[in-house]
């Protein structure tokens, strides 16, 4: 079973997101915010293959998270995909060029998110 790992400082919303992956086949870890998130990632990175991340959380925001595990080259093919209320282009942008494989915004349906893991290759 893959792992996947839900980010967000909203429990209601790590809840949803990791039901849904589950739906689809993932053991699912949950951090509340970049910080934690790290610390999962240290400890699973040989099993770890996605991140659902918020951008907007305290501590470490998801764009840091994000730039910080595109820096270690064991972090790959790590697949990473944005969910978060920032709709504007230039946030778009600016995660994509960071190096998020895809982009979500909330509100969403699972079916988007599926479609999203679809592309990105990560669902089997």
């Amino acid at each position: 079973m893959a792992n996947a790992l839900v980010v967000d400082d909203s429990r209601a919303v790590r809840m949803i997101l990791s039901k849904n992956l589950r739906e689809v086949g993932f053991d699912v870890r949950e951090a509340g915010n970049g910080r934690e998130a790290l610390e999962v990632v240290a400890a699973e990175k040989a099993s770890l293959r996605l991140v659902l991340t918020d951008w907007n959380m305290p501590e470490m925001n998801g764009l840091e998270l994000l730039k910080c595990l595109r820096k270690d080259p064991a972090l790959a093919s790590l697949i990473i995909i944005m969910v978060t209320t920032e709709t504007e282009m230039e946030h778009i942008t600016e995660a994509l060029d960071a190096g998020a494989n895809e982009y979500v915004m909330k509100p969403f349906d699972k079916e988007i998110l599926f479609q999203k893991l679809d592309l990105t290759g990560v669902r089997a």
